[in-house]
């Protein structure tokens, strides 16, 4: 394994980058640990990710964005929740 200070690493980032994905071990110290780069799998369906995370099934994901939606729908006609209608940049601006 290649082990990198992060001062290194951060000066050659798409080097160091480049190696890991064609599967070399590189690693950057962070204290007395090493941390390893390395390629990971991406999903982007919300039912791959509460099944990955939770361990919810595609069917109690269901219900739950159904009561969700249900539960948005009585606050909003209960006035306990309206549509921002505003510059949403004006409003982080302080």
């Amino acid at each position: 394994m290649t082990t990198l200070s992060p001062t290194k690493a951060r000066a050659n980032l798409t080097h160091w980058l480049k190696r890991a994905v064609a599967g070399e071990d590189i690693g950057i110290l962070c204290g007395d640990k090493v941390v390893a780069l390395r390629t990971v799998s991406v999903f982007s369906e919300d039912s791959d990710y509460a099944k990955r995370e939770y361990g919810a099934t595609a069917a109690e994901l269901g219900a739950f964005t159904k009561r969700a939606d249900a539960e948005l729908k009585r606050d909003r006609k209960a006035g306990r929740m309206t549509r921002y209608k505003g510059d949403f940049n004006a409003a982080i601006k302080h």
